[in-house]
């Protein structure tokens, strides 16, 4: 009978030093997602004015310059 606490005892530790490693894992992705999320807006925003520039560039264009 105590073989099979002490048993499940260490069981229950490795469940809990496991969902421990695992929180820690989620915590660090989420802020991973989240910095990867940022540079996205970033990068977003910075191809949006890029776009606009370029339109702007080309409506200069006479249309019998080519």
């Amino acid at each position: 009978m105590e073989a099979e606490l002490k048993s499940l005892e260490d069981k229950l530790a490795q469940i809990v030093k496991l969902c421990r490693q695992l929180r820690e894992e989620n915590h660090q992705l989420r802020q991973e997602v989240a910095t990867a999320l940022n540079a996205n807006r970033q990068l977003e925003d910075k191809i949006g004015g890029a776009t606009k520039r370029l339109e702007s560039l080309l409506q200069q264009i006479p249309e019998d310059a080519t």
